[in-house]
């Protein structure tokens, strides 16, 4: 039986980076990866669909060439080059991985790993143990349990990723980040899009202005979206053709297309770990953890999609370090309550913080600024005119307790607002900020201006 400091099931964002963290601090660690290095947000959700909307992007610049004086341009999509190029970046990062874990002297054991008792796990008839685990194992695609979703023509984000094809025609069920992004790409290279939606605004996450907006946004490029709308049934007609029937507002309706994304979120993998060898509590809904990450057995900690917290990369990679910390005895100023997080739609939007909606559901005062970018000249000048951002602070205190962006570079300037609330940022310290000219990150001081 090989034994090693510490034991980290699953390969992805929290796992690796984790891995490479504790074998820095002195640490020796077996790293079990049970699909592919990275994860799936490497291999097939956050960088995949990165690249295409990157492709989108640039599909949208050009068919709108008129606007920079590109007269009577004309140009086609190789769908195929599309793919070419994801799975290239894709793989130069996977390749990436492996030599810094393989520099850091970290085990990788290809395989999945599963529980014998507290302290040891067994992987292709191989045992291993470790004073403390870190299960890393993620999430899988969420599907409705309605009649027809496990029809084979009904595909997850991972095969969307993996057609070698532009649908002529795509609905969506499901409103969230995936189905949106995925909408908004799929609209740029030509498919007639539809999504379907059952809270009253797509991205339910974000603060309410910020979504209306971005539903008129994609509406206007051709996107249709229902919201208030529960899918019912998924069949397939004669020309093999999907129905979706739905109810909106008491009434049936269906939409017919030729290819569907089922994207109704994700849930936490736990199926395989044997964690009742181990003693771990878990259900359905995930590994509960405490603070700092540990689970109801003291050296067992979870990080990441599996302890649901907040699925989020950059989320389960700051809670394994967390949980490194915790291991090592050292307390540490990571803030979990702000996290920046993106959709890469064509508008892109960015938050960070609480919404209007949460401050008034926790009673906080508060006050509001807004600006738009069109009255921000390098937004002008770039041609990217639609957008809105709003800053929340704290009527007690002055804090900056929240940021909500649409716009072009919206992610950078959510991230550049989580860095100021990190640092204790007021509305009065913030009015001390010199801003560079011309910047879209004037937008954030155009909205601190505007608060009433």
């Amino acid at each position: 039986m090989e034994k090693a400091d510490i034991i980290i099931i699953g390969a992805g964002p929290g796992g690796y980076e984790t891995a490479l963290a504790a074998a820095k601090s002195g640490k020796s660690v077996i790293l079990f990866n049970g699909d592919r290095l990275g994860g799936t947000c490497l291999n097939e959700g956050c960088i995949p669909t990165k690249c295409l909307c990157k492709n989108a992007e640039v599909v949208s610049t050009l068919r709108n060439g008129e606007e920079f004086g590109i007269d009577d341009f004309t140009f086609t999509l190789d769908y195929n080059k599309v793919v070419e190029r994801k799975d290239q970046v894709v793989s130069q990062l996977r390749e990436g991985i492996a030599m810094m874990l393989k520099s850091a002297k970290v085990k990788v054991v290809e395989g999945f790993a599963s529980f014998i008792d507290a302290n040891t796990v067994e992987c292709n008839s191989e045992q291993y143990s470790a004073d403390n685990i870190i299960i890393a194992t993620g999430s899988n695609s969420r599907s409705l349990p309605i009649e027809g979703h496990d029809l084979e023509c009904v595909k997850d984000s991972t095969d969307l990723l993996n057609i070698d094809y532009i649908p002529e025609s795509l609905t969506i069920i499901g409103g969230g980040v995936i189905g949106m992004e995925f909408a908004s790409v799929f609209a740029s290279f030509g498919s007639k899009v539809t999504v379907i939606e059952f809270m009253k605004q797509i991205l339910p996450p974000f603060d309410s202005d910020i979504a209306k907006r971005l539903k008129q946004s994609l509406t206007k490029r051709g996107i249709k979206i229902i919201t208030s709308a529960a899918a019912k049934k998924i069949e397939q007609n004669n020309d093999y053709e999907i129905v979706v029937t739905y109810e909106c507002k008491g009434k049936e309706e269906t939409v017919v297309s030729s290819d569907l994304l089922m994207a109704v979120g994700r849930a936490p993998r736990v199926a395989g770990l044997n964690l009742e060898a181990a003693g771990v509590e878990y259900s359905v809904k995930g590994i509960p953890v405490n603070d700092d990450m540990q689970t109801n057995v003291p050296h067992i900690y979870a990080i990441g999609d599996v302890n649901a917290r907040m699925m989020l990369a950059h989320v389960a990679t700051f809670q394994g370090f967390r949980a490194l910390n915790a291991i090592a005895g050292i307390k540490d100023e990571i803030r979990f309550d702000i996290v920046p997080s993106a959709v890469f739609t064509v508008p892109e939007c960015g938050m960070v913080g609480k919404t209007e909606e949460q401050c008034k559901a926790d009673g906080i005062e508060i006050c509001v600024g807004q600006s738009f970018f069109r009255a921000n000249g390098k937004a002008l000048t770039m041609g990217e005119s639609e957008g809105l951002c709003k800053l929340i602070f704290a009527k007690e205190n002055g804090l900056l307790i929240g940021a909500h962006i649409m716009g072009v570079e919206a992610a950078d300037l959510a991230q550049q607002c989580a860095d100021l609330m990190n640092a204790g940022a007021t509305r009065h310290s913030m009015e001390q900020i010199i801003f560079s000219h011309p910047s879209v990150s004037e937008v954030i001081m155009g909205a601190l201006h505007a608060v009433k």
